[in-house]
């Protein structure tokens, strides 16, 4: 009872009071407000960025030596799904539940061949190969010259000493529908990225 009576005869707050307690309560709504708009937003440009990685654009970290001196271990890369490539592009392909990094040298219906130097020759022509500083004829356990079979392409590391690649019967030729994306861009470290 003595609850009540206290209540009772406590003064009604001022117009100024109830409007400042107002404007209180308001911006804390707002706050609220704005935080899960921005929670929301963040984790829906997440979802979209995640989704356009998957389905588009899959970012790969390289790990190994065998495509030295274009692309090192550690470095940070984007590729494309479904792009068109042509000898000379790097490309990443699954093999044996991993993904590789390589580069194409010959496509379907196309004679390899190699020389004990590592010159590589398509169709008896040699490969301009700019983008290699040392060659080497590598594990190369294929009968040489090597026709391309129908539906495949025929990929060699840049440091051909020891890249795992189409000159071996353990990796082989590699089918259009293992390819994960034609390298684009790399992304990491800083100093060295820009377009492949």
């Amino acid at each position: 009872m003595s609850k009540q009576i206290e209540a009772a005869t406590r003064p009604l707050p001022s117009l100024q009071e109830l409007e400042a307690e107002l404007t209180q309560e308001r911006r804390k709504l707002n706050r609220r407000s704005a935080t899960v708009s921005t929670v929301s937003t963040l984790v829906i440009v997440a979802a979209v960025a995640i989704l356009i990685s998957m389905l588009l654009f899959p970012v790969l970290e390289i790990t190994g030596q065998s495509m030295t001196d274009s692309v090192y271990n550690n470095d940070i890369v984007i590729a494309m799904k479904g792009a068109t490539f042509h000898k000379g592009d790097i490309i990443a392909f699954y093999y044996n539940n991993k993904i590789l990094v390589k580069r194409v040298i010959a496509t379907a219906g196309e004679w390899v061949n190699i020389d004990d130097y590592g010159n590589v020759f398509i169709n008896d022509i040699p490969l301009d190969e700019p983008y290699i500083s040392d060659k080497a004829k590598g594990d190369c356990n294929i009968d040489l010259p090597y026709q391309v079979p129908d539906g495949r392409i025929f990929v060699m590391g840049d440091h051909r000493a020891t890249s795992a690649d189409s000159r071996s019967t353990a990796v082989g030729c590699i089918s259009e529908d293992q390819i994960v994306g034609r390298i684009l861009i790399r992304v990491w470290p800083l100093e060295a990225a820009g377009p492949m």
